[in-house]
């Protein structure tokens, strides 16, 4: 009775589409369906915080997702929220109740060994394309700038004087991030091989095959497919190559503080993710080469 009321109080007044609604049904049938096992007599309306606890101790006992176990709490919270509102329940007994917390994933890397067979293959694409393809990777990985970033870039924000790139982050913040000669070579390359199909431009840096600014998907796609020919790695984005230059950048010595401005975080704590990434790598050269490991 009280499911089928919110359930129609989250699609006429909360304009919920239906998914989301058979979502929240679901819990709440999956919670009650505990409370009748914990106890008969038990129902949605008599439920105190202690049951409420008892249930995410049973999810997570059962190998339930902490992400899935929080979704499932932010529907009880909701519910319970309903019916103070319609004066069916005083208190929640949500109310003090808080999630496990959530294991963010390691982010995956490529290897510094098939980071350098990939660019040093001449299998990227043919012509200004394959000249463009390498680049676009190379920049990803000597940067770490993020995908919305590169496709940004126009010509005036390379500088080649001071070997730095003028990038335009989240929130519209500006950063600079220095190249190296290599990675200026490639772009010298690559305007030319630009410059000799459309011509001088003062504005977008990467193109397409029409001269137009590179749309997201063709970057994302060009990405997966030189790593699917290239790298073991199960996750093929441009992503991957950020996660990537700071891993390399660790795990030749940089400092953190200098990584976290050079991919532009703004938390210190967003850029130790990465030091779990490069532990576990020495880990596992401490299991290959130490006889009794």
């Amino acid at each position: 009775m009280y499911k089928d009321r919110f359930c129609e109080y989250l699609k006429l007044e909360r304009n919920y589409s239906e998914k989301t609604i058979d979502a929240y049904r679901r819990d709440l049938v999956i919670f009650e369906r505990f409370l009748k096992e914990t106890d008969s007599q038990l129902d949605l309306l008599n439920v105190d915080r202690d049951l409420v606890r008892l249930w995410v101790v049973d999810l997570m006992d059962k190998g339930t997702a902490t992400t899935t176990v929080n979704r499932k709490l932010s529907t009880l919270r909701s519910f319970y929220r309903f019916l103070r509102i319609r004066g069916i329940r005083e208190i929640s007994p949500v109310q003090g109740v808080t999630g496990p917390k959530n294991k963010r994933p390691l982010p995956q890397f490529v290897k510094e060994s098939e980071m350098n067979e990939l660019l040093d293959s001449s299998d990227l694409g043919e012509g200004f394309i394959g000249i463009r393809n390498k680049t676009v990777i190379a920049t990803f990985y000597e940067t770490g700038i993020r995908m919305a970033e590169l496709i940004g870039l126009d010509d005036h924000d390379i500088d080649f004087v001071t070997s730095t790139l003028k990038v335009t982050g989240k929130r519209d913040k500006q950063r600079f991030i220095p190249f190296g000669k290599e990675l200026a070579n490639m772009f010298h390359i690559y305007i030319e091989a630009r410059e000799a199909i459309f011509g001088h431009t003062d504005e977008a840096f990467f193109v397409n095959d029409k001269g137009l600014r590179i749309p997201r998907h063709q970057v994302y796609m060009l990405v997966k497919d030189a790593l699917s020919r290239f790298s073991t790695v199960s996750k093929k984005s441009p992503h991957v190559l950020r996660h990537t230059f700071a891993t390399s950048m660790l795990n030749h010595d940089a400092e953190l503080g200098a990584v976290k401005e050079l991919l532009g975080h703004s938390s210190l704590q967003t850029t130790e993710i990465y030091t779990h990434t490069t532990f576990k790598e020495l880990k596992e050269i401490y299991k290959k080469a130490h006889p009794r490991a």
